[in-house]
Parts: C-alpha cells; sequence; structure tokens
C-alpha cells in the first residue's frame, strides 16, 4: 500500500484546473466545488450531452470560463491540473455514435495527456466500474481485470475506457507522468438529464408522470447508487492525494440494491401510482454491481454519506421542478 506523503494539491493555493466534460452531470457539480475550494476553472465541453443550462449560474463568477471544444482534436491551453471527465456516459447517448464514443475516450486521453506532459499537469482520468464488464467476482476490487464482451453493444464505452485506463499508465511509466485514475461507479443527483436512459433518471421521470416503471428482466440485477456530491468529494480527494498514489481507485456508495428496490423507493418518495412492467433484459447487462471501496477508504479518507433515501429525494425535487417548468415556465425556480 503506498504511503501517504504532503502533496502540494492539499495547500489551499488558488489553482489553474481544467475540466473536460465540465458542463455535464458531473462535470459542472465538479466545476461548482472546485470553485468553492478557490481555484480558477477552465470548463471544456463540446455540448454533445453537456448543457449550458448546467454552468450558466457559474458565468458571473470571474474564476470561471468556458470553452467549447471537442478534446478527440488537441487542445492548447495552460492548467496546474486537468480532470478529464469528457465522453458520453449513459448508453442511449454513448451508443448513438459509439465511433465516436470510443474516439473520445481513447484520442481524447491521448490529447489531454499529451497536454499534461507538455505543460507538466497532473492529470485525473474519469473512468469507470464499466471496465469491470459483467462480473465473476463481487465486489469488484481494484485488482480484478473484469469479464467484458469488446464486441457488443456496450463495447465502445467498455473498451474505450479500458483503453484510456492503459494510456494513462504507460504514460505514467514512459513519461513520469503524474496521474490518477478514479473508477466511477452508478452515480445520481440533480441535472441528470431527464432522457439519458440511466436507471435513476428513467424510473424517477416515469414515476412523476404516473406511467409505468419499465424494470429489465425480473429487476433482481443490483447496482449501487452514489449520490453526486459523493462522488464529487471522492473525484477532489483523489487528485489532491500524494503523489505516488495513482490508483486505479474504485469511487461509489457500497450500499447494494436491486432494480426493483429502487423502482419501489422510487414510488414511495414520489407518491406516485405506477406499476412495474418488465422487458428482456439489454445484451451484456450487468447482473451485479457493487464497488470495494476498502483502497479509497485508506489512502483517501473517502466514505460516501447520503443514503439512497436522501439522495433520491433531493433528485425527485429537482427533476419535479425541471419537469413542471418544462410544461409551465411561470413555475420554473
Amino acid at each position: 500500500m503506498t504511503t501517504r506523503s504532503p502533496s502540494p494539491f492539499s495547500a489551499p493555493t488558488t489553482q489553474r484546473v481544467l475540466v473536460t466534460g465540465g458542463a455535464g452531470f458531473l462535470g459542472s457539480h465538479l466545476c461548482e466545488a472546485l470553485l468553492a475550494r478557490g481555484h480558477d476553472v477552465l470548463c471544456v465541453d463540446n455540448f454533445y450531452t453537456g448543457s449550458k443550462a448546467n454552468i450558466v449560474h457559474l458565468f458571473a463568477n470571474p474564476m470561471f470560463e468556458l470553452m467549447r471544444h471537442d478534446i478527440t482534436f488537441p487542445l492548447y491551453v495552460e492548467a496546474d491540473a486537468i480532470y478529464n471527465l469528457a465522453c458520453p456516459a449513459s448508453p442511449i447517448h454513448y451508443q448513438f455514435d459509439p465511433v465516436q464514443t470510443t474516439k473520445t475516450s481513447v484520442h481524447g486521453a491521448i490529447n489531454m495527456l499529451g497536454l499534461a506532459k507538455r505543460i507538466k499537469a497532473r492529470i485525473l482520468q474519469a473512468s469507470t466500474s464499466e471496465v469491470y464488464g459483467d462480473p465473476e467476482i463481487h465486489p469488484q476490487p481494484e485488482d480484478y481485470w473484469g469479464h467484458c464482451n469488446p464486441v457488443g453493444p456496450r463495447a465502445c464505452y467498455d473498451e474505450g475506457k479500458r483503453c484510456a485506463e492503459t494510456l494513462f499508465f504507460d504514460y505514467h511509466r514512459q513519461h513520469g507522468l503524474e496521474i490518477k485514475v478514479a473508477r466511477i461507479f452508478n452515480t445520481y443527483g440533480p441535472r441528470m438529464h431527464p432522457n439519458d436512459g440511466r436507471v435513476v433518471s428513467n424510473f424517477i421521470v416515469q414515476a412523476l408522470h404516473n406511467a409505468p416503471i419499465t424494470l429489465y428482466g425480473d429487476g433482481r440485477q443490483t447496482r449501487s447508487f452514489c449520490y453526486v456530491d459523493d462522488l464529487v468529494a471522492g473525484l477532489v480527494a483523489l487528485m489532491e492525494s500524494a503523489a505516488g498514489f495513482t490508483g486505479p481507485v474504485n469511487l461509489g456508495n457500497p450500499d447494494e440494491f436491486t432494480i426493483r428496490e429502487l423502482a419501489e423507493l422510487v414510488i414511495e418518495l414520489t407518491g406516485s401510482r405506477s406499476q412495474l412492467c418488465f422487458e428482456p433484459l439489454p445484451t451484456d447487462d450487468p447482473r451485479q454491481r457493487q464497488p470495494d471501496i476498502a483502497l479509497a477508504r485508506a489512502e483517501l479518507g473517502w466514505t460516501p454519506s447520503v443514503a439512497l433515501r436522501e439522495g433520491l429525494a433531493r433528485t425527485i425535487a429537482y427533476f419535479d421542478r425541471t419537469l413542471s417548468a418544462a410544461t409551465d415556465p411561470a413555475a420554473a425556480p
């Protein structure tokens, strides 16, 4: 296990921080957190899945800057640290243009690593629990190599992220680049897109409309859901950790729920009249997903604190406001 040592990233000094995918769900919350820590934030996004609505409230902050750019093309800026979050993360979005998804993960990683090497910046890769595929080990520790289908419909995302991890560690070994790799498990919260196809947003939108809630398979497959504030705190802790600690490190909530349990909790919290309906399980859909976060606890002192019921209540309130505003502009917050 890596021994902790003092890190310049722990100092409360202003840094120039680049966040790719900064207008997305996770990226926008990360930009907020970095600004709150006194950093100068450059948000880069091509708005393929990100939205200006997620960051418009930051425009008045003189420490925030927005650049429209696709990281599959080289980027020439200055920064002290780089968070590479750019990539579609929901199946609907990443399967819509799978070739571009792979390019974003692979070409984007090459371009951001090249930038970090040139400007001597520390760089964090937002990887994913999808690198474990449909796991044969439960819960999933970081030393598990995964069980992925390299030619299936999810491979553009799974294998793209796996290749990005390879590139990060090769740049670290070959060029001495300071890297951090986070494997992010299912994350939810305000600013999720209502039509992104992810299970939490799907269930909440269906419940608020009193529509049937769609479960795939028998609903007994499991997931672990991490509230966005907890996840962002983990990313920042990883970036500010000792230089010798690279990861990969799992970031997620280890509390495991079946998809059916999630649906029933959403119905309860919304007071919905929705009924459950069942559809065939999609190809390569993982049966189990639960992070082993022992490494994050030991190296980062990080443990998620927001329980699913509490986080869902906050997320439902956000979706209720957003959907009401879409149908009645006078109801906008």
